[in-house]
This record gives structure tokens, C-alpha cells and sequence, in this order.
């Protein structure tokens, strides 16, 4: 078997993070995977992709040339020979399941995210069933893919992409007297909710002990995020992108994931795996992840009053977080092992077989 993996681009983060994981996996069930990305935007995940020993092939081209990218990646599909493709995200979707009916490939695709803008929703729709397999990230995504995109359940499967490590360093737990050290990973992006965050921090109750909170990423959002902190009048560092998330993870007492739309979310999950409790947005899969006031706290999407609340309680009683975040790591390890993480791959490569 051999597996042509189309992704959008090897920005670093988001779908292309957990790459060399998924493909460890389908490599050991003995395919051989080449990866093929539209675009390169930050090309920050291309190092760890390479390190695992994969081939990685990037188109230099804009993220809007759709026909530009269906013919550079035709032409890479003749000439490679695989057969089978796999997609992540609707872009490579898209133009994989037209390639893959050109070249009478069967195709299999991810889906990672739980929003979709309305013209993709109903081209994913519209094609299909041009992908013979369908793969959700997480129990949201999984359901998700099946309403929205009307994919029937025997041509649906699920791979959570997060696959839990007990040796990744974990966080000192607080002890009193201590700053409390709230943190969060992601791009610095709308969809992130981070502005939600900082207008959660100016809305605390004057009897709250104050934070210190650090984000570590990169976007376009900088600069706005800035002055809305700045004219809000909360302090947040904007650490910039961060090359070793688990030790920036380690350096936390708790983790905030403001979203307003997730898949996975794979940064969250390994907050909880470094033994830190999360206070999140109650979408995606966070909220089968999280169990309420035992490993963090969800509040709905877009609300600064309900995320203010919920931080509020924690800083209030700091003593909380150790039993939280020891929960929350017991509940991750526990249901994201590298064991179910290998079955689930194993059971796709074996369907994947008798196409």
C-alpha cells in the first residue's frame, strides 16, 4: 500500500501537528506514505515531519489557486504511482477526491474541523461519495461528518488524533503564596477566541487575585490583540510561537482554550496530559474530554461573562488545581493511549485493504 497524504500546508500546529503520529502508525501496518501539501505557509511542521522519516513534498503556490494546485498535484499522483490517497481538511479534500476520480484511486478523508463555511459544507456534500472512507477526528467531528455531510455509518470511521505520552513533562502543581500561571497555545486567530480571553480578564471581580497569563502563538491577530489588551487594560503576553509546546505547557498552573469552534483540539488535550486543568469553550470535542469540575470547567462559546466566572472560581481557590489536573491527565492518558491510538489506525489500514 502505498499512501499519497495530501495536506493543505505544513503551517505548524493545527492538522498537520499530529502527522507524524497518524503516519507512524500507518507505517507500521506497512504502507509506505509520502506527504503531498498545497501550500507552505510558515512550513514550521515540516522539520518534525522529516525527523520521523517521511518525504515531504510542497507545492510553492498561493492558497487560492485551486486549478493551479489540481494540476500540480495530478501531475504528482501520475508520476508517483500510489494507491491509495488520503486527505486532511476540505481543500485537499476537494482536490484529492478530483484526482483520485481521474486516476481511479480510492480516496480516504479526515475531518478535522466542526465549522465549516456553508460553500465547502455543501461541496464536501455534493462529493462525497467520491471519498470511499471517511474518517472523524473526535466524537464531535465523527458525528458531526455523518449529519452534515450525510456520510453513512459504514463508510465512517473514527481516529482521534491525539495520542497520549505519560513521559512528556508535567506542571508544578501551585502552592500558596504563588502567582497563579494561566496559559494558551494556538494561532493567532479569530476562531481562537483570544479576544475573548482578554475581555474575560478585564471583567473579573475586583476581589479576584490577579493572573499572570502568557499565549504562545503567532497570527495575524497580534497587533489587535495587543491594543485590545492594552485598552481593556490586562496584561497578557503575547509569547509569539513556541517550538517546544510541552515545556511552555510544564511552566502553567492552568490552561484556557477561549474557541469558538474546535475539532480535537490537540493543544488542550495536551495541557490536561502535562496535569493541568482547562477551562474551555464547550465546543468540539472539549466538552467529551473535559469532565466538569473534576479535570476543568466548559462555558459556552463567545461569552467573556461566563469565562470571567469560571476563572474567577478557580483563582479564588488555587488549592483546587493540583486534584484537577492530576484528573485531568488520569482521564487523557487513560483515553487517548498510544495502545487504543495503534488499534484505531490498524482498523482503517485493514478496511483499507479490500478497496
Amino acid at each position: 500500500m502505498r499512501i499519497a497524504y495530501i495536506i493543505n500546508s505544513v503551517e505548524g500546529g493545527g492538522a498537520a501537528l499530529p502527522v507524524p503520529s497518524i503516519t507512524k502508525v500507518l507505517r507500521e501496518g506497512g504502507a509506505e506514505v509520502r506527504i503531498y501539501a498545497l501550500t507552505r505557509r510558515d512550513g514550521r511542521a515540516i522539520a518534525p515531519m522529516e525527523a520521523s522519516g517521511l518525504e515531504v513534498i510542497v507545492r510553492e503556490g498561493a492558497e487560492t489557486d485551486h486549478f493551479a494546485a489540481l494540476g500540480w498535484l495530478d501531475s504528482r499522483i501520475t508520476q508517483d504511482r500510489p494507491t491509495h490517497i488520503w486527505t486532511s481538511l476540505t481543500r485537499a479534500t476537494l482536490l484529492g477526491q478530483l484526482v483520485g476520480l481521474r486516476r481511479r484511486l480510492p480516496v480516504v478523508s479526515w475531518q478535522h474541523a466542526a465549522y465549516l463555511k456553508p460553500a465547502n459544507r455543501r461541496l464536501l456534500r455534493l462529493l462525497q461519495p467520491l471519498s470511499r472512507l471517511w474518517i472523524g477526528d473526535s466524537d464531535a467531528v465523527t458525528r458531526l461528518t455523518a449529519e452534515r455531510l450525510k456520510v453513512p455509518a459504514a463508510r465512517l470511521m473514527q481516529w482521534p488524533i491525539f495520542r497520549a505520552d505519560a513521559s512528556a513533562p508535567t506542571a508544578r502543581p501551585w502552592r500558596p503564596g504563588e502567582t497563579v500561571r494561566i496559559g494558551s497555545l494556538g494561532r493567532l486567530h479569530p476562531v481562537k477566541g483570544f479576544d475573548v480571553l482578554i475581555d474575560a480578564l478585564a471583567r473579573l471581580p475586583t476581589d479576584t487575585p490577579r493572573p499572570t497569563v502568557v499565549i504562545a502563538g503567532e497570527g495575524s491577530e497580534r497587533a489587535a490583540l495587543d491594543q485590545r489588551a492594552r485598552s481593556a487594560g490586562v496584561a497578557v503576553d503575547l509569547a509569539g510561537y513556541s517550538d517546544d509546546p510541552h515545556t511552555f505547557l510544564a511552566g502553567l498552573h492552568l490552561y484556557v482554550q477561549p474557541s469558538r469552534s474546535e475539532g480535537l483540539c490537540v493543544a488542550a488535550h495536551e495541557a490536561m496530559q502535562a496535569g493541568l486543568p482547562v477551562v474551555a469553550s464547550a465546543v468540539g470535542q472539549l466538552p467529551y474530554s473535559i469532565a466538569d469540575r473534576r479535570s476543568g470547567l466548559t462555558v459556552p462559546p463567545g461569552d467573556p461573562d461566563a469565562l470571567a466566572a469560571a476563572l474567577a472560581a478557580l483563582l479564588r481557590e488555587p488549592s483546587r488545581l493540583e486534584t484537577m489536573g492530576r484528573q485531568a491527565r488520569a482521564d487523557v492518558l487513560d483515553r487517548f493511549s498510544p495502545d487504543r491510538f495503534r488499534e484505531a489506525g490498524f482498523a482503517i489500514l485493514d478496511r483499507m485493504r479490500w478497496f
